[in-house]
């Protein structure tokens, strides 16, 4: 009877969670990263390739987003949705999956803290691949663990789920490939400790180094790209970092989402509340530390105590990464993509050694935070002004005009909508993004000057963010340019700000 009970109330909470998460998502509104997601996904699996390799990316998201672009059109809300389904999955996966190897409760506290733990909330809709990445680690990570602990057997299944998620991983994010790495090396050390105490060639180390082989040839088609993308990077990279600002920016980031000019909480309060978490979790390994002891005799090794090490060592190679580079390549919100092990060793430390009154203080904490989230997201992303720079531009664009966008995003959310017209993207900065920037259309040309314009006939919309500096540039600089209307909008989702500029180039007749 308890045990059903406990069943029933797991199933409650991912009901409850799903709903949850999918409050805030049901809009079409964009900003740059997620427009360019939108833009790749009309493209064919072979342009997506191809574009993707001068992207910073590697390419499955974006070929799941075209097959539901084959399936449902260029719906920018089923897009959205697809991120919520791969949190819901994740969240399930602690009845499926963490429940059955783990424990109920550790099993109901990570379903618990998939759907309210506050960053997961701000990022179950985001158009990007950050929690399909997330979902693929912790797949790939639960799988490694069965193999650890199930040595003595051969377990094909197991193996060949291991391979998928340790592949799909690397091709979803650099980071998850990060994490494919680490965890395919731990499990190959442990292999080679059993067999070495054994003194024989066994089954799992055989199977490991077939599974390496298949993983390996299968991901070196994209290594050209990756070698490419790390010449990119080495070059000039939009990534910036200081000290302490990064590292308190990447503490908050963890526990609510806040990143850069976009807080969602007080930054005061989403520190506290990692604080409490993470000097929670000291207390409890401290207060523990015997009976730890006594399990790693038994050469026994602590689930969560495993995934957190995969997590921080993750941060580590990316760290020495950068010095490598000479480039910062740690990014805050990269580290989604292994959130679901964080979440893990927090389920984990809490089922088998948390103190009720503290773990219901967490739970606690959480919702509360999350629902000061949500009311923030729900305003954002539910607010009219969203809609009126695309109002705005569906009642004056005509067949024919061009869209002109500047070293800002606002150009290229509005460009999404409309790839049907011809589209320039003046490269003032020198980004060297050209071939990147053809996820935008076919018809998307880069150019870093607008001598294209000198002899050009017809009218010319030019999108920025918040001031008309090109516009102004253009009519100083143009003899057959003539302004016919300028229009600013003031947007909540993400605080994106349209100036737009209709110019006329040549004679009207």
């Amino acid at each position: 009877m308890k045990k059903n009970k406990s069943k029933w109330i797991h199933i409650i909470i991912i009901v409850l969670g799903i709903i949850w998460v999918s409050i805030p998502i049901f809009h079409s509104n964009l900003w740059f990263d997620e427009a360019y997601s939108v833009g790749m996904a009309n493209h064919t699996f072979g342009e997506i390739w191809n574009i993707g390799g001068h992207d910073v990316h590697p390419v499955l998201y974006y070929w799941i987003l075209h097959i539901i672009n084959l399936l449902f059109g260029n719906q920018i809300m089923v897009y959205r949705i697809f991120s919520a389904i791969c949190v819901a999955i994740l969240g399930i996966l602690g009845y499926t999956h963490i429940r059955k190897d783990f424990g109920d409760k550790t099993g109901m506290f990570f379903s618990f803290l998939v759907f309210f733990f506050p960053i997961n909330l701000v990022y179950a809709g985001e158009l990007r691949m950050y929690t399909l990445a997330m979902l693929l680690v912790t797949l790939m990570a639960i799988y490694a663990y069965r193999i650890y602990k199930r040595k003595e057997e051969k377990n094909i299944k197991n193996w060949i789920l291991f391979a998928i998620f340790s592949l799909a991983s690397a091709y979803s994010h650099y980071y998850a490939l990060v994490a494919a790495g680490i965890i395919n090396l731990l499990l190959l050390i442990s292999l080679v400790i059993d067999a070495k105490e054994k003194k024989q060639f066994t089954c799992g180390l055989k199977a490991f180094i077939l599974s390496a082989v298949v993983q390996i040839v299968l991901y070196i088609p994209w290594i050209m790209y990756l070698l490419l993308q790390v010449s990119q990077v080495s070059n000039g990279f939009w990534i910036g970092i200081s000290f302490p600002g990064t590292i308190i920016e990447f503490f908050t980031f963890q526990f609510t989402g806040n990143l850069g000019d976009t807080t969602y909480v007080s930054n005061i309060l989403a520190g506290i509340f990692g604080i409490i978490i993470c000097v929670y979790m000291i207390y409890l390994y401290a207060k523990n530390k015997k009976e730890s002891n006594e399990e790693n005799k038994k050469k026994e090794r602590n689930p969560a105590l495993l995934a957190i090490g995969v997590y921080g060592l993750v941060i580590l190679a990316v760290c020495l990464a950068s010095l490598i580079i000479w480039r910062p390549v740690i990014y805050a919100r990269y580290m989604l993509c292994v959130t679901g092990l964080f979440l893990f060793f927090l389920a984990d430390t809490m089922a088998k050694m948390g103190n009720q009154k503290w773990n219901i203080l967490i739970g606690t904490l959480c919702i509360a935070i999350s629902i000061v989230i949500m009311i923030n997201l729900v305003q954002s992303n539910y607010d009219v002004s969203n809609q009126a720079p695309l109002e705005y531009i569906k009642e004056n664009i005509q067949e024919g005009d061009v869209i002109l966008n500047g070293n800002e995003g606002s150009g290229f959310v509005i460009g999404a909508n409309y790839p049907e017209h011809t589209h320039y993207f003046w490269d003032q900065a020198v980004w060297n993004v050209e071939e990147a920037y053809k996820a935008f259309g076919t018809d998307m040309h880069t150019v870093y000057n607008l001598d294209d314009f000198k002899d050009f006939t017809g009218r010319v919309w030019i999108i920025n963010a918040n001031n008309y500096a090109i516009c102004d540039y253009v009519l100083e600089n143009f003899e057959n340019a003539e302004l016919l209307e300028k229009k600013e909008f003031k947007t909540k989702y993400k605080n994106f700000e349209y100036t737009f500029a209709l110019v006329q180039f040549g004679d009207v007749t």
